[in-house]
């Protein structure tokens, strides 16, 4: 009998692509072999068949070359601890019990998270990863941001979530797309730091208009009442994954709906960071 879950670490990242994903609730000898067998199929049509890189276009076995690799994810920046938006000198602001850094905005009217990573802004080249994932279904793409998220994670003193999370789409535009770009990331994000991914904590109950389109208070208003929680929070530290941060309007309405939840702590993962709110 198959079952329907969202949630399933059981698969590879191709699952992604499907909105619900149908799998075995137990493993047996066969599906065993087949995803072994499928695996080492993976690799050595990789070796014999190089790709491109999604950068420069030179020949590469992963998305990236390893010279576009070693340049773009180690961005000297300094940022906002809290929302993670890159600052300069004059902007430093620090709390008496908070050795980190923080931007004005944020100790004046703090978001509803606690804390944000982001690997880079979104600028060229790195932007075109983010393009290529959510609207390309190029799911390599959450991959390579997954490891190097995981990577600038094990390098801070943050302590780990209890469970990943991906900002969830609406349902008329997860059937539109066909796989949300955020839980491309998530999935193997939470993998790598052994905690347990679920897309069906949280769920986008209005179908809002996209927020690249809106200035700064109408995102706000956008995304205001537009989650709902189906999980127990109470007590616990959740990982709330993006792939691009731009105001974070979204990420606080996210993060205000499971505080009042009852979740202890809200840390946001995003691929990328807009220079400016």
């Amino acid at each position: 009998m198959r079952v329907f879950s969202a949630s399933s670490r059981d698969f590879p990242d191709s699952a992604v692509m499907k909105a619900d994903r149908l799998r075995l609730p137990f493993r047996t000898p066969v599906t065993t072999c087949a995803r072994e067998f499928a695996s080492a199929m993976k690799r050595l049509v990789d070796a014999a068949m190089p790709s491109q890189c999604a950068l420069c276009g030179n020949l590469s076995q992963a998305l990236l070359c390893k010279g576009c690799d070693a340049q773009y994810w180690n961005e000297p920046r300094l940022r906002c601890a809290t929302c993670a938006l890159p600052l300069a000198a004059p902007d430093l602001r620090r709390e008496r019990e908070d050795t980190r850094v923080h931007c004005a905005a944020c100790l004046e009217s703090p978001p509803a998270f606690n804390d944000t990573l982001a690997l880079a802004d979104y600028r060229a080249p790195l932007d075109t990863l983010a393009v290529e994932l959510k609207f390309r279904a190029r799911l390599a793409a959450g991959a390579a941001f997954a490891h190097h998220l995981h990577a600038l994670f094990e390098d801070s003193d943050l302590s780990v979530p209890d469970v990943i999370v991906p900002v969830p789409l609406s349902r008329a535009r997860l059937v539109a797309r066909g796989y949300n770009q955020a839980w491309a990331i998530a999935r193997p994000l939470a993998r790598a730091m052994g905690v347990r991914a679920d897309a069906s904590i949280i769920a986008r109950v209005r179908h809002t208009p996209a927020q690249s389109r809106l200035d700064r208070d109408a995102r706000r208003r956008n995304v205001a009442s537009a989650f709902s929680i189906s999980g127990d929070v109470r007590g616990k530290h959740l990982g709330v994954v993006d792939d691009v941060m731009t105001s974070g309007a979204t990420l606080d309405a996210l993060a205000r709906t499971l505080k009042l939840a009852g979740a202890r702590r809200v840390t946001n993962f995003v691929a990328l960071r807009t220079p400016k709110d």
